[in-house]
């Protein structure tokens, strides 16, 4: 039941926690299809890092007086689905890679937005301790997304053997980042 942000924390950790060890599973399996060394290589070192989430998870959940599994994270599920087409289907190796990298970078952009609302609801708990642990996991994700982006871009794109035409209508693509808001201060009681 969501009676309390503590008892909605409770519930993103779980999810988290259940998200995480099934990307534990699926980690393996990306690493051996990716024909690039970096990319598999990025696979590998990540998987690495899933393991110190899940621990970290399950130590939140202790902190916060709870159990870390129970739950199941139906949108990795989903985009795991996703990337499990990939796995099966053949192709050009440089295809394939970039195929692995798009929906690895799914993953991670579902971690970051998830992290981040753990993040913002235990800052406001004063839950400091939790706040630093999810937060290294964030700063994390954020990195395994930005080397996925940069194997792209630098190696595994290229090597798909297309070059891009001079399109003067059609300038590079840049990430486009939402302008940062800052929160609304609270309204002071009289």
């Amino acid at each position: 039941m969501l009676d309390s942000l503590k008892s909605l924390l409770d519930e993103q950790i779980k999810d988290l926690y259940n998200a995480e060890n099934q990307l534990l599973k699926a980690l393996p399996k990306m690493a051996k299809k990716a024909s690039n060394e970096n990319l598999r290589a990025a696979f590998e070192g990540h998987l690495e890092e899933t393991r110190e989430h899940v621990e970290r998870l399950a130590s939140v959940a202790a902190m916060l007086e709870s159990k870390p599994g129970g739950k199941v994270c139906k949108a990795m599920q989903g985009l795991l689905e996703e990337g499990k087409e990939v796995l099966e289907q053949g192709g050009e190796d440089a295809v394939v890679d970039a195929a692995l990298i798009a929906a690895a970078q799914r993953v991670e952009h579902y971690e970051i937005a998830a992290y981040t609302s753990a993040c913002s609801m235990a800052q406001q708990l004063g839950a400091t301790k939790i706040v630093k642990v999810l937060q290294e996991t964030l700063d994390e994700e954020r990195g395994a997304d930005e080397a996925l982006g940069a194997i792209s871009a630098g190696e595994v794109l290229p090597a798909t053997g297309v070059m891009a035409e001079e399109d003067e209508a059609a300038p590079p693509v840049k990430e486009q980042r939402a302008p940062r808001r800052e929160a609304p201060a609270a309204k002071r009681r009289s």
